[in-house]
């Protein structure tokens, strides 16, 4: 019952965070998992796969309707990282469970970064120093990079998605925000399709747990109204940091 409580709760507050900030939210999924509910790295990466796959659908349709989705580009990404996912999935399989809370940490301090500095000037001439390099190029690394985190993490790798969808393909915010949504769940799907024939979905926390994260993803966009997206953005990115360094320490630890 303890475990039924914690994944509704946890999943809940996940849906909130990428609901109101279209992004972010997913990053936090395995440690909840992992010191909220009790799983193992690896179920906690599998179960998260399911979590982020369909919090992410639901909040692609919203933006279908609203028309701030590119279905090309978001296709083309996802079918890229098809490769990426698959190693990332056997990749994930061979290596500790400390070394993969140690590595998830860093990237989750990636994405407090990113979520700091995304938009920001220094941000943007960072990501057009590299107008050299062609289009389709662009895409076939972002988009490997992206499926790789997927099937290795269980994220849906936003944080680097709209970044690059924005600076190096010049797509406004919310068609960026709707994209990612779409190539996140093509690489869950993926990732996830990878992972099942070796087992490690505990179902009967992922279904509570993405509910409610659906739940969260619908009440975030109302809570994104009210309150502005600076100031949400600084209490997530505080909140990334302080679950970074506990992942870290608890990893090491166990080491």
């Amino acid at each position: 019952m303890g475990g039924l409580v914690a994944s509704v709760a946890l999943g809940f507050v996940i849906g909130l965070v990428l609901g109101s900030l279209g992004g972010g939210g997913s990053v936090l999924a395995v440690p909840a998992l992992v010191y909220g509910v009790g799983q193992t790295a690896h179920a906690a990466t599998a179960t998260s796969l399911v979590v982020v796959g369909v919090t992410a659908f639901v909040g692609m349709v919203g933006h279908l309707r609203a028309g701030s989705v590119r279905l090309g580009d978001g296709l083309t990404f996802g079918l890229v990282g098809v490769g990426g996912a698959l190693c990332g999935s056997l990749l994930s399989g061979v290596v500790s469970n400390s070394v993969l809370l140690l590595t998830f940490s860093t990237v989750i301090l990636v994405a407090a970064w990113r979520m700091h500095e995304q938009g920001t000037e220094a941000s943007e001439a960072g990501w057009q120093q590299q107008g050299h390099v062609g289009r389709g190029w662009r895409v076939a690394i972002i988009g490997s990079v992206v499926g790789f985190l997927t099937g290795f993490f269980g994220v849906g790798g936003g944080f680097v998605i709209v970044p690059a969808l924005v600076l190096t393909l010049g797509y406004e915010m919310p068609v960026a925000v709707g994209t990612s949504l779409l190539v996140i769940t093509i690489n869950s799907v993926e990732a996830l399709m990878f992972r099942l024939p070796a087992g490690g979905v505990d179902w009967r926390v992922a279904i509570p747990f993405a509910t409610a994260g659906v739940l969260g993803v619908l009440l975030g966009d109302n809570l994104a109204r009210r309150v502005p997206a600076a100031v949400l953005t600084r209490w997530f990115v505080w909140l990334l940091v302080i679950v970074a360094c506990y992942t870290a320490a608890r990893s090491l630890l166990g080491m």
